[in-house]
């Protein structure tokens, strides 16, 4: 079968009783990172020298073959470098390739930077979304924000301390600056911190720069009238972007509940009228 088991996020003692069994009995291990592996291996005593094949993004679609293959006779365990494995990590081509070919996928829960965050962050855990890393590129991040605007679930990314500023500036630009977060910074590790509090606040917080792994964790939006006057903004914004208006006002509308057909005139009189 496949295995796939969660690995610590930063303090070793977060290892499961599971997951050192499952790495003492190994034969093949498909890791994101074989050095890495190789050195949680030794920080955990484990003295099995299992066969390590390298699973990452580049070379995951090719690889996946050969181990489900191999997983029909052998147990393979899958490892990335920190957390659970298929999530914002490699893993999910290899499940889906498993599951299409009837081979059996289990788990060894554990550490997760994504509901230690949640848990500490203050902030609704009924119901969130988890949103992975944002997009580098100014406008296709702006993009993906206006589209969660109206999102009524917590929100959770990963994102680069070298960014952190930049994206907590675009996410109080498009979701307002008086919507709550927490940034929480090396979960787990020495110098854990978490900040809560405004996103106006936490981008100022954040503007003489942050380091370590990062994850932030945003209210979700209330149950509000949209402001007509918001909605055209965005759509503004992304014609700005290179969107057709068409298609940036049937964006928002989804977006909003707003009418496509109000916003398309709404921001074709604007145009008019500038």
């Amino acid at each position: 079968m496949i295995i796939l088991a969660a690995t610590p996020i930063g303090n070793l003692g977060d290892a499961t009783t599971r997951l050192v069994t499952a790495l003492e009995q190994a034969t093949t291990i498909a890791a994101e990172d074989t050095r890495t592996t190789q050195r949680l291996l030794q920080a955990l005593g484990v003295t099995n020298r299992p066969r390590l094949i390298a699973l990452h993004d580049h070379n995951e679609k090719q690889r996946a073959v050969e181990l489900v293959e191999r997983a029909r006779t052998e147990d393979v365990l899958v490892l990335s470098d920190a957390g659970m494995p298929t999530v914002s990590d490699p893993g999910f081509g290899l499940v889906a390739a498993a599951a299409a070919a009837g081979v059996t996928v289990t788990v060894l829960p554990g550490p997760s930077a994504v509901l230690a965050a949640l848990a500490v962050s203050g902030l609704p855990t009924d119901r969130f979304a988890f949103e992975g890393f944002p997009p580098r590129k100014p406008g296709d991040r702006r993009r993906l924000f206006d589209q969660l605007a109206g999102e009524q679930r917590t929100l959770v990314f990963f994102e680069a301390p070298s960014r952190i500023a930049e994206v907590l500036r675009a996410m109080a630009e498009a979701f307002g600056g008086d919507r709550r977060a927490a940034v929480c910074r090396e979960l787990t590790k020495l110098h854990e911190e978490v900040a809560r509090g405004t996103l106006d606040e936490l981008a100022a917080w954040a503007a003489d720069g942050v380091r370590g792994e990062i994850v932030i964790v945003v209210e979700g939006a209330g149950v509000r009238e949209i402001d007509p006057a918001d909605a055209l903004a965005q759509v503004q914004r992304l014609v700005a972007d290179g969107i057709r208006l068409k298609d940036a006002a049937a964006e928002v509308a989804a977006a909003t509940g707003l009418s496509s057909r109000d916003l398309y005139q709404a921001a074709l009189a604007a145009r008019a009228g500038s």
